[in-house]
């Protein structure tokens, strides 16, 4: 149960997932397929929305872009993957969903930049057209605006106009506020090109924390649309995760944001679902929501020579995620779940007695058992070669025994 008072906005539907209002924040992810490669990007969005992707993204950019996401939406479903797809559109989305109309039911959101949608006199019709195609098709609009791709014109006018003033603003300032200009704008004009108000969702994403956050509290202090929160490019590694959590919290914290994407660059050939995880993990350390149990795993010092607990806190780690998919059909409640894995017997018994199962393994020089904690009290001490086996199995008897009592999900 989230105990941060969110930023109220209304409510977008997107398929069958709710964004806004009082819905849990949503964890969204995107493809690098090409589109175009039916076989890999089904294979993509199936890992993704497995990892726990609630919506995902697609780059619709070439006619036989458009012309795959049928195809796509279809094999989805006889695999039983529900996952709403959202349409990525640059430069010509009016065109490719002129051309090819069934792109446009099969999508459940389409993403536009009003910066990328069309230059001159031609923007607003572009524009228009996309809106049209949305209310046609009864989907929503991310309107979504970035440095990259800001629309030139209407921060050119910002630029002019500051620099009239007898004191001009510094740069950044007059960008910041072009920025939300731009998607305020853009929002507001479609609705008066009859799109509903809640068919619209606002995102301006940029890659500097401070410049994010920053962004997002004067933009929550002026709309009521869903905001989908993430860095434009937050980077690889342990740069992009912690720029991410830096970032997100704080506006998460505040009670900003409705739906979130953590935008890692992938290592080559990595799989696409680490950044699924790090999103899940930012909202469950911060307790907004619950995704898979948690493990509690000590550091490590010279009391704990042996990587023995390393590995078997790992190892528990990745089962309990890998059983979330068939568990959360059977056992409700269970990703509320902490599991402690301690190394020695200095923080081992506390640790394990304050999570709902919990093993205290040996250190150097201790006695070769682990005592097992289950809701703060020893139930059993594991000895010998297969201690990880017997934890595991206890594991699988604890939730089984805890969670299937009261509420197994038909």
């Amino acid at each position: 149960m989230s105990f941060i008072s969110r930023h109220q906005t209304v409510s977008v539907q997107v398929g069958h997932i709710t964004v806004g209002g009082d819905a849990p924040i949503v964890v969204q992810s995107m493809t690098n397929t090409d589109t175009v490669d039916v076989v890999r990007t089904v294979q993509q969005i199936s890992e993704l929305a497995k990892a726990g992707s609630e919506l995902v993204r697609i780059t619709v950019n070439t006619i036989e872009a458009a012309e795959a996401v049928p195809e796509i939406r279809q094999r989805l479903d006889k695999m039983g993957c529900d996952v709403p797809m959202i349409g990525d559109f640059h430069f010509n989305g009016h065109k490719l969903l002129t051309a090819v109309p069934e792109c446009a039911a099969a999508l459940a959101k389409y993403r536009i930049n009003p910066g990328n949608v069309g230059r001159g006199k031609r923007r607003d019709e572009q524009f228009s057209q996309m809106i049209e195609f949305a209310i046609k098709y009864d989907k929503p609009v991310r309107i979504g605006v970035n440095w990259g791709s800001l629309d030139q014109e209407l921060l050119a006018r910002h630029l002019d106009e500051n620099a009239q003033l007898d004191e001009p603003r510094e740069i950044a300032d007059v960008q910041h506020d072009a920025l939300i200009e731009s998607a305020l704008s853009s929002a507001k004009k479609a609705e008066e090109y009859g799109l509903a108000h809640n068919k619209i969702i606002i995102s301006c994403k940029l890659s500097g924390v401070q410049d994010l956050i920053r962004t997002y509290r004067d933009l929550s202090k002026l709309c009521d649309y869903p905001l989908h929160l993430g860095l434009t490019e937050a980077g690889m590694g342990s740069k992009g995760i912690v720029s991410s959590t830096a970032a997100l919290s704080v506006l998460l914290q505040e009670g900003i944001g409705d739906t979130i994407r953590i935008s890692l660059t992938p290592e080559p050939g990595a799989p696409r679902e680490k950044e699924v995880i790090v999103g899940q993990e930012i909202l469950q350390t911060l307790g907004l929501r619950s995704f898979t149990p948690q493990v509690i795993a000590c550091p490590g010092c010279g009391r704990t020579s042996s990587d023995y607990f390393q590995h078997l806190a790992e190892d528990i780690q990745s089962y309990l995620r890998n059983q979330m998919p068939v568990w959360k059909k059977q056992y409700r409640g269970v990703e509320e779940m902490s599991v402690a894995v301690m190394g020695c017997v200095v923080n081992g018994p506390g640790e394990s007695k304050h999570a709902n199962i919990g093993i205290s393994l040996p250190g150097t020089g201790e006695k070769p058992v682990a005592p097992v904690y289950e809701d703060g009290v020893k139930t059993v001490t594991l000895k010998g070669d297969q201690i990880a086996v017997d934890f595991q199995a206890i594991v699988d008897a604890y939730i089984e025994r805890t969670y299937a009592t009261h509420a197994k999900i038909s």
